[in-house]
């Protein structure tokens, strides 16, 4: 954690930035070690260039706080203090006035944006948010390890579900078998609601599951993820249940072939751009173009997503220890939703695949 304090902290020197607010559990998790969803309280690291930073937080969590590992400052409140008045006094004991700030735009909401604008008012604000995601884009060899434990369980959740596929089984009564498995593994969160879709549902891309039947003939799409650690998986299978007619297989080849040509693209130096447009341009080619309508994956670890955005417009190049989705789908309506997604983690001869389940298409009888 030292290491990434001191990585924002040379940042902030080199743009003359006094302090950084920061306030999403994720990226307090991310400096501090302690993760917590607070609600409607306050949760905020605050980072100097030099001076020691401190943890705000709900006073009931101190405990919990200490224990994660935090070694500096705690300044817990109770629900009747005026946490901004105790947030003011630590900030003046450390620096004589702030004028530039950094803070999370993006996450921050107007109402605490005024408070903190009201403490110093002449200070302007900066966006932490691109520091932050450059930071958390590469994995160190510690994160890479928590994220492999997740998608292995994220492998055996798709295993179970596709052996509790059966005739006149509703999605949720796969969906719930799923995470009862998962539970009596020890898994406590799911990276995102679990989706099981069948038939025509599944062409949806975001379907939400619920007493649709399974019936012979049709594609199943399980899209699900589990948290390790604070550290996600996400992992798309689509199967068949009995055969199915040429036009559900040709969707289905189309989307194997052009997801396994984005993991071979995936590599240090090329860009994200590139590796979207290999599988786009598979499945244009295949008549399936319009039928393809979202990126083709998303970065990964502590949130399900991360940084970058793997679309055909985004130039960044692809690097060593990047862990991004794979993720190609066609859904025409009422004929077939396919979908095939992996993790992978990028290393200097390419990408390796952390999802393993089967991807070649299964025939359930």
């Amino acid at each position: 954690m030292k290491q990434r304090l001191e990585k924002l902290q040379t940042w902030m020197k080199e743009n003359e930035i006094e302090v950084s607010f920061l306030t999403s559990s994720e990226n307090v998790f991310y400096l501090s070690g302690y993760y917590t969803d607070p609600h409607e309280r306050l949760l905020a690291l605050v980072v100097f260039q030099s001076e020691e930073p401190f943890l705000v937080c709900p006073g009931m969590e101190i405990h919990d706080a200490r224990r994660s590992g935090w070694e500096y400052e705690l300044l817990g409140y109770s629900d009747i203090d005026n946490p901004w008045e105790l947030i003011l006094s630590s900030i003046n004991k450390r620096i004589n006035g702030v004028t530039k700030a950094a803070i999370e735009k993006e996450h921050m909401n107007v109402e605490r944006y005024e408070q903190l604008s009201r403490l110093f008012p002449k200070a302007a604000y900066v966006s932490a948010e691109e520091k932050l995601r450059k930071l958390r884009m590469i994995k160190d060899a510690r994160e890479l390890k928590i994220i492999e434990e997740a998608c292995a369980l994220a492998d055996y959740a798709v295993e179970v579900g596709v052996s509790e596929i059966k005739e006149g089984k509703t999605e949720l009564e796969v969906l719930n078998a799923v995470e009862y498995a998962l539970k009596q593994k020890g898994v406590t969160e799911m990276s995102f609601a679990t989706m099981v879709l069948t038939g025509a549902n599944a062409a949806s891309p975001h379907g939400n599951p619920g007493g649709t039947k399974i019936q012979k003939g049709d594609l199943v799409l399980f899209d699900l993820g589990v948290v390790v650690d604070r550290y996600c998986s996400d992992i798309t299978r689509t199967v068949a249940y009995g055969d199915i007619n040429d036009k559900q297989k040709e969707i289905y080849d189309t989307v194997l072939k052009a997801q396994l040509a984005a993991v071979e693209a995936s590599k240090p130096g090329v860009t994200a751009a590139e590796v979207d447009l290999t599988a786009r341009r598979i499945i244009a080619d295949a008549g399936y173009g319009e039928y393809f309508p979202h990126r083709l994956g998303h970065g990964l670890g502590i949130g399900v997503h991360e940084y970058p955005s793997m679309t055909e417009t985004n130039p960044l190049i692809i690097e060593e220890g990047m862990v991004y989705t794979i993720e190609p789908g066609i859904y025409v309506p009422d004929i077939a939703g396919v979908r095939i997604e992996d993790d992978l983690f990028i290393t200097a001869d390419g990408a390796k695949v952390l999802t393993k389940f089967p991807k070649e298409l299964q025939i359930i009888k």
